[in-house]
């Protein structure tokens, strides 16, 4: 739905015609309350962490706050993220679901004949970025290289930061050893993770990094900042935690890791990439998602439908009177558009359901109690 649909007679006749009744945003404050003047149940799904200080956060805060103050539910990638949306919207606990990412494992598997038998090759796969700790890569870069001759680092993505790590490369001499691919379509990403040992992530925020799960599937140490949600992302066994603090300390933790990983891949004392595999596909799939997540729409898809004094009145008890007058706004919009193209004229699509549609119950309990069995 675009951010104008609201004002598109066309965007009604999709909305009448589908016969939607939920309507799942991500990001998109406005679509919110698009959606419920539409009269949808809508879920928020949040897989951003914020800060509260600066200007920019206290004013991306408090929009966000007025735009979920009548929204029926949100799903966070972790519990650091739900914690973040939960102090940041003023929402209950009640009312945000934690169902993390998965990874196409069928694609993200090991070829440890890709990997090069003279050389350890780090790999670092990310968006050249300040919040992605290009700052640390440069000075790891520079540190480390001195110290491991056989080390060489392949690094995809592109940013503004780009030029950091070229001008380490250029004046440590490191032409032979630092690789940059720039940007990189997804499906070229596997087969540069394939080709590495040890995946590093350098992020300095993160409410869950999907990058590590796919080098995980693809049988890679991961050594990475302890920020955010990254801690529930994988089990200890699978990756090497450095814990945050000042920059020279995290320089020197991440450092000392990515160290720890070298000794133990040269000892043979790491989990295959086989096993490693099998453990992140254990974890991770896109059906127990999807099943998780259906849940949260049928249980909502049930709630009593708000009246337009009733969703006002949430909107004046997030402190944004103000507000209230964009809400009418589109409420009246809307009658305007119903007068222009009445919804009995409306023809209903046909819901066809077919035998693979057709979801198999599961015992969502039971699988979320061994989901954190396995990561706590």
């Amino acid at each position: 739905m675009a951010s104008i649909g609201l004002f598109d007679p066309s965007c009604v006749l999709i909305a009448h015609r589908a016969q939607n009744e939920v309507s799942s945003i991500n990001r998109h404050f406005q679509l919110i309350t698009h959606s419920l003047v539409f009269v949808f149940q809508t879920v928020f799904t949040d897989h951003s962490l914020f800060g509260f200080a600066d200007t920019s956060a206290i004013i991306t805060n408090k929009f966000l706050q007025i735009s979920l103050a009548d929204c029926n539910h949100c799903i966070c990638v972790s519990h650091t993220c739900k914690e973040n949306t939960v102090l940041r919207a003023r929402m209950p606990h009640r009312q945000v679901s934690v169902i993390p990412n998965a990874v196409d494992t069928a694609v993200f598997t090991p070829d440890p004949t890709r990997r090069s038998t003279q050389r350890i090759t780090v790999v670092i796969v990310s968006r050249l970025v300040y919040r992605k700790g290009v700052d640390l890569m440069a000075h790891i870069i520079a540190d480390i290289c001195p110290r491991y001759p056989e080390l060489q680092f392949l690094v995809g993505g592109d940013g503004p930061k780009r030029w950091l790590l070229e001008e380490v490369r250029e004046r440590k001499l490191l032409q032979d050893r630092v690789t940059l691919l720039g940007s990189l379509e997804h499906s070229e990403v596997h087969d540069v993770l394939t080709m590495g040992h040890i995946f590093l992530n350098t992020s300095l925020t993160e409410a869950y990094c999907m990058a590590i799960v796919e080098a995980a599937s693809c049988g890679l140490l991961v050594v990475s900042t302890k920020v955010g949600g990254i801690p529930e992302v994988l089990p200890p066994e699978l990756i090497y935690l450095t814990e945050p603090n000042v920059p020279f300390f995290i320089i020197e933790a991440l450092l000392l890791g990515l160290e720890t990983a070298i000794a133990n891949l040269k000892a043979g004392k790491v989990v295959s990439p086989t096993e490693c595999h099998k453990r992140v596909k254990s974890l991770y799939n896109w059906m127990n998602v999807t099943q998780r997540t259906e849940i949260v729409y049928n249980t909502i898809a049930k709630e009593k439908r708000k009246t337009l004094g009733a969703q006002l009145r949430n909107y004046l008890a997030s402190g944004a009177a103000p507000f209230l007058l964009v809400v009418s706004l589109c409420y009246l919009v809307l009658q305007v558009l119903e007068w222009l193209v009445p919804r009995r004229s409306i023809d209903l699509a046909k819901d066809y359901i077919t035998p693979s549609s057709q979801a198999v119950p599961i015992k969502v309990k039971q699988q979320n109690q061994q989901f954190k069995r396995k990561f706590y």
